[in-house]
């Protein structure tokens, strides 16, 4: 017993804390910290006003307590327990999308979450970091016939049910998250380009067949970046107010709960798909470059990590989040600049919303037993 206490202590002393990343944590805990005051200023005219007079920065508050929680409880656990349950994960994630779409709660024509005991779930938040650990785990496994066509084709099927079983909530924003993360991690992997560019045309291919299933009016949002003054008290409202309230943001913003777009209630969904208009012109360029500045250590952080990691499946996973993490920032701000589609796509860590917290957190406690469990020397 006093052997097998002491080699524990041992582990945790020499093992878990010299090799835990703090630069990680603090990364994460800036940007987490930078989304829980823009939330608050999202929602200020509506503190308090929430369901059951609980305010969104309380519940915001309470779902990083969550996160952090089970953050530091993945951490502390050899990553490669993954593995053993790969099988029971995916068709767990299967089974929670098809359920989603029978009994889940429908939202601006979207069925996008469960609800239990009155708290809203979002499957397909989960289901991002779930499936970068299955993919991972497929892709490492085979290694030495990564350059084959069976096993991009055994990826894309992989992906490519959940992606469809997403598409169809509609949720065209979360399916082309999907996409992202299986193209990142087969190229990071090393697959052979030649057989990805032959998938990479059939995704094209198949292209207006998805945009065509989509309903008219979110066919009519998706293309507002094309001309958003063409329709600007319908389909394209939401992107003409984001532009208005960045542009009126200036160098430096008009302060914390004084943007004027903001507070007047101009902005819809001011504090999830658009939250970084809130960013813009409160916080004006220099809160927007602060913030692209956090993610790009947070990024490098997770490159490092994943260099090195010990095995592929460190690799992999560090790959499949870096690269998760990337799509949705360039996509998210992109919307919000009226460069790209807006796809309903959400600000990692910054959006409101419980599931996308904690999932997110999730995987970075993956990742830093990734780095705790790594032989190889990182800086």
């Amino acid at each position: 017993m006093g052997a097998a206490a002491t080699t524990f202590v041992d582990n945790v002393r020499e093992r878990a804390w010299r090799a835990f990343d703090w630069q990680l944590l603090l990364y994460v805990a800036l940007i987490v910290g930078f989304g829980v005051v823009m939330g608050y200023s999202a929602s200020f005219n509506e503190a308090g006003q929430s369901e059951g007079g609980i305010s969104q920065t309380v519940k915001t508050l309470l779902w990083v307590g969550i996160g952090f929680t089970i953050f530091f409880v993945a951490a502390s656990i050899d990553y490669h327990w993954l593995t053993t349950f790969t099988a029971p994960i995916y068709i767990g994630v299967l089974l929670l999308l098809v359920l989603n779409l029978v009994i889940g709660r429908s939202l601006n024509g979207a069925t996008l979450s469960i609800s239990v005991a009155g708290l809203d779930f979002q499957v397909s938040e989960v289901s991002k970091v779930l499936m970068i650990v299955v993919l991972a785990s497929w892709l490492s496994g085979r290694r030495e016939k990564i350059g084959r066509l069976s096993t991009i084709v055994g990826a894309a099927i992989l992906m490519g049910i959940p992606t469809f079983l997403v598409f169809r909530q509609p949720d065209l924003g979360t399916a082309l998250v999907f996409v992202a993360i299986l193209v990142a991690m087969l190229f990071m992997s090393g697959a052979s380009i030649g057989w990805m560019a032959l998938l990479a045309g059939g995704v094209v291919a198949a292209a207006p067949v998805a945009v065509n299933a989509l309903a008219a009016y979110q066919r009519a949002r998706l293309f507002c970046f094309l001309n958003p003054y063409a329709d600007p008290q319908g389909a394209c409202y939401q992107l003409v107010q984001a532009l208005n309230a960045v542009g009126s943001g200036g160098w430096f913003g008009q302060g914390l709960t004084a943007g004027r777009q903001n507070q007047l209630g101009y902005l819809p969904v001011q504090t999830t798909d658009f939250i970084f208009t809130v960013v813009a012109e409160e916080l004006g360029f220099v809160g927007g470059l602060l913030m692209l500045s956090l993610f790009a250590l947070l990024l490098w952080r997770i490159l490092v990590i994943g260099w090195g990691a010990r095995d592929a499946l460190g690799s992999m996973v560090a790959w499949g989040l870096a690269s998760m993490l990337l799509f949705q920032l360039l996509v998210n701000v992109g919307m919000v600049i009226g460069i790209m589609p807006v796809t309903g796509i959400p600000l990692p860590f910054i959006t409101y919303g419980g599931s996308s917290m904690i999932s997110l957190l999730f995987g970075m406690g993956i990742l830093e037993s990734v780095r705790v469990h790594a032989k190889k020397q990182t800086f």
